[in-house]
């Protein structure tokens, strides 16, 4: 099924819904390091064109006669580490919205922070979306049940013309985990520690964990244990000098990105995208669901639509 993705950073949603069947034929992805790194990994072009400018972007998407389009606008501007106000960045909901609603897609998926559901730019995306036909099927979905051993809790929206809304709750529902993931339960025996420093956004919030529990939210920036942390009542365990932060590689590892994944740019810019990437497996989970949807929705076989699943570089 061809699929562009709009907003792509490094490709955490593209190659979750590669691997899930789905025929990446294109991305969009305005920050040049991490298109960088998406051409790196993947076999199919990346365009760094500012979808601000949704006219000419809408005219050039068309020739991809894309049959899906995924993406998350960028969300500093909703991020619980970011800023309480909505800005210029915010823009980008409306205008992935309008590209969706000039082009015509059979579905669509946006994913973004929680916050987004409370934002205007989000609610007039939500209009625009169903005065243009789609359903839509609305959910936060907390990453470890979703197969990321990661408490990440994310918003999807996904749109299908003429459905209901709610179709694909079902689908989501049917798939969840019973119980979250931990780091062991995904790496195994294979990590070199059972406790690891996090840094807090302020002292009144634990930081260090242990591999038996889901990973807090990766986010884009990865600092050492500080000189002189006061520790917290409910740290995993008492600070010392065995514990460290993970690794920028074992950040991305958490993310469910492959060992294989090619990394670029300096020590910041790799941070940035490891955290603002959807996790792979995240991604992959809601493909999956709206895969076996749109198999399921109608009469005529779909199967056809959906290629390989090994295209990464």
């Amino acid at each position: 099924m061809r699929t562009v993705d709009l907003f792509a950073g490094c490709g955490g949603m593209s190659l979750g819904f590669q691997e899930a069947g789905f025929d990446i034929v294109a991305a969009y992805e305005y920050w040049d390091t991490a298109a960088m790194c998406y051409e790196n990994n993947f076999n199919h072009p990346v365009f760094r064109d500012d979808l601000t400018d949704f006219k000419t972007a809408i005219e050039k998407i068309k020739l991809l006669n894309p049959e899906i389009i995924i993406g998350g606008p960028p969300c500093q501007d909703f991020s619980h580490a970011g800023k309480r106000v909505e800005g210029n960045r915010a823009s980008l909901t409306e205008s992935y919205a309008k590209i969706v609603s000039a082009l015509k897609p059979n579905w669509f998926v946006m994913e973004n922070v929680d916050r987004i559901k409370k934002s205007t730019a989000y609610s007039e995306a939500r209009t625009i979306l169903r005065n243009n036909g789609y359903g839509l099927t609305e959910i936060v979905l907390n990453a470890s049940i979703c197969g990321v051993p990661q408490r990440r809790k994310r918003f999807f929206c996904i749109g299908s013309l003429n459905a209901n809304d709610g179709f694909l709750l079902d689908y989501i529902n049917k798939n969840l985990d019973q119980k979250e993931m931990t780091l062991r339960d995904y790496f195994g025996e294979s990590l070199d520690f059972n406790y690891y420093y996090r840094h807090p956004r302020n002292y009144s919030r634990r930081a260090v964990y242990t591999i038996d529990e889901p990973s807090p939210t990766i986010r884009g920036m990865n600092r050492p244990v500080p000189p002189g942390y006061p520790g917290h009542p409910n740290d995993a365990k008492e600070l010392d000098g065995s514990i460290r932060s993970m690794t920028t590689y074992e950040r991305a590892l958490v993310q469910t990105f492959p060992p294989s994944f090619k990394w670029n740019g300096n020590k910041t810019d790799m941070e940035q995208m490891i955290g603002n990437a959807v996790p792979v497996k995240l991604a992959e989970f809601v493909a999956k669901a709206l895969a076996d949807y749109i198999e399921n929705s109608s009469p005529v076989n779909h199967s056809r639509l959906f290629a390989d699943s090994s295209k990464i570089a």
